[in-house]
């Protein structure tokens, strides 16, 4: 049964997913209110990655209450509803899946083509994203000539040409020397407080520790803390 959540961005409640007959998500039961900044820790199958996998539709749990700001599952959804949801949620991968032989622009720009948009409003639109991301002046340059700092902000970039109200990255600082890991985590950062609620996979402690925002720790499968202002703790 529906329930009324005009209030919060996600609601999850009572997830359970299942490989075969092993439980790897149990019991779940998650809020995120728009604007949050999340982080999501745990140990090497403790559930973290397959409830990214959940939020963005890859995975479907075998029991499920799922509500993205309305009274109506996700996983109720039509597939016109289902493609606007995933539609409002920038995924960006750990190992970026860039084209090496494409610019950066027409990286941003081929992952706009794919999604439908005309050619007048991708040349109207990649320049501006690459501004937000700090990469407009290496627009013209290949992706194998970039560090991987910057091949990150094309992640972001390529993330950002639906303006999804949420950005969801699996451990993005985990190919990243800790200068680039800081820029990468100060540019979401400024997302955030643009509105874009921000959640987090990751192993880095540094960054959890030194930012003190929401962390939430998974192990077993199951959640087993909470807490606003948290930090790294295993």
């Amino acid at each position: 049964m529906g329930i009324n959540n005009h209030t919060s961005l996600m609601k999850i409640e009572n997830i359970t997913l299942a490989y075969g007959n092993k439980n790897i998500l149990k019991d779940a039961n998650i809020i995120i209110n728009p604007g949050e900044f999340v982080f999501l820790i745990g140990g090497s199958g403790s559930g973290k990655t397959s409830f990214i996998k959940m939020l963005i539709g890859d995975l479907k749990p075998k029991s499920w209450q799922f509500f993205v700001t309305g009274d109506t599952s996700v996983y109720s959804y039509t597939e016109k509803e289902l493609l606007a949801y995933r539609r409002s949620i920038g995924v960006i991968f750990q190992d970026y899946k860039l084209l090496k032989s494409k610019t950066v622009r027409e990286n941003v720009a081929f992952a706009m083509e794919v999604s439908g948009y005309k050619d007048s409003y991708i040349s109207e639109k990649v320049p501006e994203i690459l501004s937000r991301v700090g990469l407009l002046h290496k627009k013209e340059s290949f992706v194998e000539t970039l560090s991987g700092g910057e091949a990150q902000r094309i992640s972001i970039a390529r993330a950002l040409i639906h303006d999804p109200n949420i950005i969801l990255w699996d451990e993005p600082t985990g190919n990243l020397d800790p200068h680039n890991a800081e820029e990468i985590i100060d540019l979401l950062l400024e997302l955030n407080k643009q509105g874009k609620t921000i959640i987090i996979a990751t192993h880095d402690d540094r960054i959890v520790n030194r930012l003190k925002k929401r962390v939430i720790t998974f192990k077993d499968g199951r959640i087993v803390s909470d807490k606003e202002g948290g930090g790294y703790e295993l």
